[in-house]
């Protein structure tokens, strides 16, 4: 069986997401995010579902800085509706808990449960790995923010889901592979995703967009990241709707080229639905 790589222990939202957009392959749990592109890199894995933004917290840390350098491709996307569970030993209750552990991109996805309930956080380095902790202490009192899947592997109780402060709380991940595949078209569209170093001189920037906007291809995606530690040295991860061979996104794509320094082509793969469903 194929096998797909995710940050995070088994019970994690990674894992999840493996089971869900990719249940053929074998879900194989990576420490850190490193890991998992490591993974795919030395064919460990086939594979790898690198979260990389959630609509409440925004985007993940460190992944826009770890894509560029890992020498893979970005051959899909996929979402997941992220469900928070309260999750206890056997026999606690709300009322028990003191305290609830969880990554800091969650934690900060249920600040109103925290806040309503009084509750300290500590932040940890993976959702079902505070989900093992808190089974390991025994504590009525400890609890973890985590998905219902680690309360199943762990032998845990649920005393409370859906405590999200949106309903609408989602999380996208990118599929990484170790081969680009640009053959494909997908019946919703195509997505073209690179990340670009804009040249010093002065509105590069402005120039170097300005491309998209004269071919009507429209950038869904812009975000500025800081590299080497400089502040002077700025790169762009983007995304732009559309096929690297379709005229108007090759125009753009040769105008950028013409203002950056660096021009790198992230992967090509096809929308997914939830893009057209709001």
């Amino acid at each position: 069986m194929p096998r797909i790589a995710f940050q995070g222990e088994v019970g994690a939202y990674g894992h999840q997401a493996c089971l869900e957009a990719r249940p053929d392959f074998d879900p194989l749990p990576c420490p850190t995010f490193e890991d998992a592109l490591e993974a795919v890199r030395s064919g460990a894995a086939d594979l790898g579902m690198i979260a990389i933004e959630n609509s409440t917290y925004g985007r993940v840390a460190d992944v826009h800085q770890l894509l560029p350098e890992s020498g893979l491709h970005i051959v899909d996307e996929a979402f997941l509706r992220v469900r928070i569970s309260v999750l206890g030993v056997k026999g606690a209750r709300i009322e028990d808990l003191r305290r609830v552990r969880g990554m800091a991109i969650l934690l900060g996805q249920a600040r109103g449960f925290v806040r309503a309930h009084g509750l300290q956080t500590l932040a940890w380095s993976d959702n079902a790995a505070g989900a093992r902790e808190v089974a390991r202490l025994g504590d009525p009192s400890e609890g973890s923010l985590a998905p219902e899947i680690a309360a199943r592997v762990y032998g845990l109780d649920i005393l409370a889901s859906g405590v999200e402060d949106h309903e609408g709380n989602t999380t996208r991940f990118l599929i990484m592979s170790r081969e680009a595949d640009q053959s494909r078209r997908g019946d919703l569209g195509m997505m073209t995703s690179f990340v670009f170093r804009v040249r010093n001189i002065p509105a590069a920037l402005y120039k170097a967009l300005g491309g998209f906007a004269t071919n009507g291809v429209n950038m869904t995606k812009l975000e500025s990241y800081m590299v080497e530690g400089r502040f002077s040295a700025t790169q762009f991860y983007a995304e732009v709707e559309g096929h690297p061979e379709d005229a108007p996104v090759a125009r753009a794509l040769e105008e950028l080229h013409y203002f950056s320094d660096r021009l790198h082509l992230m992967g090509v793969f096809p929308a997914a639905r939830l893009r057209h469903e709001g």
